[in-house]
């Protein structure tokens, strides 16, 4: 029972982390660190898909979950225009 707890407390804590990159990313057009700011090309692209994704575990929906995994692959591969 207690490793339920632990757990969930775990995913719940993720959960926020995901939140504040995906809102960082969005609002501010950058990553924080060095090493996300590396792999990741389109920042904006990137808090989207972040924040859908905990918006479709929220409401139970596989096709939002499919379009914020495809934003957040985006927001890797496309280039940055100039």
């Amino acid at each position: 029972m207690f490793i339920f707890v632990v757990l969930g407390l775990m995913l719940f804590i993720l959960a926020i982390i995901w939140a504040v990159l995906g809102v960082h990313g969005l609002l501010l057009g950058r990553m924080p660190g060095h090493w996300l700011q590396q792999r990741v090309r389109q920042p904006r692209l990137w808090g989207a898909g972040a924040l859908l994704m905990l918006v479709s575990w929220y409401v139970n929906s596989p096709s939002l979950l499919a379009v914020g995994i495809g934003l957040v692959v985006l927001g890797h591969v496309v280039k940055p225009t100039p």
